[in-house]
């Protein structure tokens, strides 16, 4: 079944059954890699993508309730890796393994498009869905700290949502 949504600001359509979850179509269709296949049923965060601006869970959304949504995975986050997030994972270290670190990014920046300087109860209710089995909570907090004081200071983030290249595929 043909389904039509943006992915990355950009155009996409897709032929493939209704009930496919989305990070297959992220993963194995569009060749889109940074969104990571971990549980499978929503409990470890991953699979972590915005849809319309929410943090979703991949693993778990058929294809049926996303045609006409802007999706962003971690690749439409900024074009070059520059968005404060991803800068503020790289100076505090924040990932060990790396695995789940997509996942993580992803829903802190939803956080911080909520909220501009969220507290540490704040962030551990958005990321509470977000398993690291490697336990870099600490630096997974300070490093949205970080970005979010680093967006105050260049008056915001870069939008979300940018990619160079188009996502179109039939399969």
């Amino acid at each position: 079944m043909p389904f039509e949504f943006v992915i990355n600001g950009h155009p996409a359509k897709v032929d493939v059954p209704a009930s496919m979850p989305l990070l297959w179509v992220i993963r194995d269709v569009l060749n889109l890699r940074g969104t990571k296949y971990g549980c499978g049923v929503a409990l470890c965060g991953a699979c972590t993508v915005h849809i319309d601006g929410e943090a979703t869970r991949s693993c778990i959304t058929e294809m049926s309730s996303v045609a006409g949504k802007r999706i962003t995975t971690i690749e439409g986050l900024s074009l070059d890796g520059s968005h404060p997030l991803q800068v503020a994972w790289q100076e505090v270290d924040a990932p060990q393994c790396g695995y789940c670190q997509a996942g993580q990014i992803m829903s802190a920046a939803a956080l911080l498009a909520k909220s501009a300087r969220p507290t540490d109860a704040q962030i551990n209710e958005a990321m509470e869905g977000n398993l690291c089995r490697c336990g870099t909570y600490l630096r997974i907090r300070e490093a949205i700290h970080r970005a979010a004081l680093s967006a105050k200071r260049s008056k915001g983030a870069p939008a979300a949502g940018k990619s160079t290249k188009p996502a179109t595929r039939k399969e």
